[in-house]
């Protein structure tokens, strides 16, 4: 097991692609606070993957929400040792109809969420001395503008460059920060993106879900386990010299 002993928090993993992540984590030996802003699901998330994992409300818009969850793991386990910041939103409006309270929204989970859960995680590492593992979550989004996704593409660009600002800074103190770059993933939360594409690009639902599946040179969407061996490395002892880098996990759609 590849992560025993080790203390893993991973935000917005009360299902989706931050839930898998749990479940790979907690299989490779670490103890994994499932980070949640709706805590129920959280708890009924930690129940089912088992008694390594525990639930935590964790609103990453919130200072004190992001400073308790450090606390609380620090209290259930003697210490942060591997951050996910997988928490996110999406949005997808023409350039003439984005809305402020939209930027405003995706800026400050996307962006602010993922700097200062990094930044209390990294206060943590430090403060034990131990080093430790950070993994934000960009996307393929972040390579590249997309005509109606200029916000949340935005955000992903941004994560990117916080990921290597902040792997240069941190990785003397041994804390090695990295990046992972889905591309589209199935998933619950495609049917909202699917949706929106339909009304802006005057489709059928469900049409857009499949041409984007058709157009991934291995042949269809990502998985949520699809990711889970990446996060994996890079949470090991095996990433302890990949500093700063964001990994195309894709099927093909970027080529670095």
């Amino acid at each position: 097991m590849r992560l025993k002993g080790k203390s893993a928090l991973v935000t917005g993993s009360a299902r989706g692609i931050g839930r898998a992540f749990a479940e790979a984590y907690v299989r490779e030996g670490a103890t994994v606070a499932i980070a949640d802003i709706n805590l129920e699901a959280a708890e009924a998330t930690a129940s089912a993957i088992g008694p390594s994992a525990y639930a935590i409300r964790l609103d990453v818009t919130d200072q004190s929400s992001i400073e308790a969850a450090v606390k609380a793991v620090e209290a259930k386990t003697g210490g942060l040792d591997i951050l996910i910041n997988n928490a996110a939103l999406f949005d997808l409006a023409p350039i003439v109809e984005i809305s402020r309270a939209s930027y405003d929204k995706l800026f400050s989970v996307n962006v602010a969420g993922t700097l200062f859960m990094l930044q209390a995680a990294a206060r943590s590492m430090v403060a034990r001395g131990k080093g430790g593992r950070i993994i934000n979550m960009a996307s393929q989004a972040g390579r590249r503008g997309e005509a109606l996704v200029a916000v949340y593409c935005a955000t992903k660009a941004a994560v990117i460059s916080l990921t290597q600002s902040a792997g240069l800074d941190l990785i003397k103190h041994r804390i090695n920060v990295n990046a992972i770059a889905p591309g589209v993933v199935d998933g619950e939360h495609w049917d909202h993106v699917d949706s929106l594409f339909a009304k802006y690009e005057n489709r059928p639902k469900g049409e857009k879900k499949k041409l984007v599946g058709e157009g991934v040179p291995y042949g269809r969407m990502g998985r949520a386990e699809d990711l889970t061996g990446m996060a994996v490395f890079l949470a090991s002892d095996e990433a302890e010299y990949i500093v700063a880098q964001t990994y195309n996990v894709d099927g093909g759609q970027w080529l670095s």
